[in-house]
């Protein structure tokens, strides 16, 4: 995949296709064809610090985490963004999400791995 401007982290989405955060501050999905679907900060007007982990949820929804604003969002397929951590983080990196909805931060500035329990899908 060409044209990236500073690719940092990359994450499957269960339609086949994947997910890069960059460094220029934007994170892009592109489709199991390798052609871009959309940009994040195009299509849901977010303006991120520095993009860093990436996970998509058992949902299809991608999560960021911002080192610079030291938040993490989720992104839906449909509707705004939601800010699901915005303290308590120092400098969030690497990301992944489970089945059970917890979300799993790599702290790299307190030397740690954070979880957080997001959500909870009814049985």
């Amino acid at each position: 995949v060409p044209n990236l401007q500073g690719p940092r982290y990359v994450s499957p989405v269960p339609s086949g296709g994947f997910v890069v955060s960059e460094e220029c501050g934007d994170v892009k999905v592109f489709m199991s064809s390798r052609k871009l679907l959309c940009s994040l900060s195009s299509k849901y007007r977010h303006q991120f610090g520095n993009p860093a982990g990436v996970c998509v949820d058992m949902d299809g929804s991608i999560l960021v985490a911002d080192e610079q604003r030291r938040t993490v969002h989720l992104f839906p397929e449909h509707g705004a963004p939601i800010c699901l951590v915005s303290t308590g983080l120092r400098r969030p990196v690497g990301m992944a999400c489970s089945s059970s909805g917890h979300l799993f931060v790599a702290d790299a500035e307190e030397n740690c791995v954070k979880v957080f329990k997001y959500c909870v899908r009814p049985p």
